[in-house]
């Protein structure tokens, strides 16, 4: 899976915008993909930045790219990797 440095320099490039990298890690929580919890949201109660409504198809265009699959009820799933492949 792609890193958020990667998804950000993607997004900027196509759409103008660095996104934070809250609302990276919002849009991967609502598709069900596990993020780690940041340093600076180690506290329990810091929720997830959401990412406004008019950036978040750019996000999910660029997780796409690096080879997020979106399944019919949208949520998003990793293809398996060549070493995933049996031998």
């Amino acid at each position: 899976m792609a890193i958020d440095t990667e998804i950000q320099k993607y997004v900027q490039r196509r759409h103008g915008f660095i996104p934070k990298t809250g609302w990276i890690a919002h849009v991967k929580g609502v598709h069900g993909i596990a993020t780690l919890r940041g340093a600076n949201r180690a506290r329990r109660g810091r929720d997830i930045e959401p990412c406004p409504p008019e950036k978040r198809e750019a996000i999910e265009e660029a997780l796409r790219h690096f080879g997020v699959k979106f399944d019919g009820d949208r949520r998003l799933r990793q293809t398996p990797g060549p070493s995933a492949r049996p031998t």
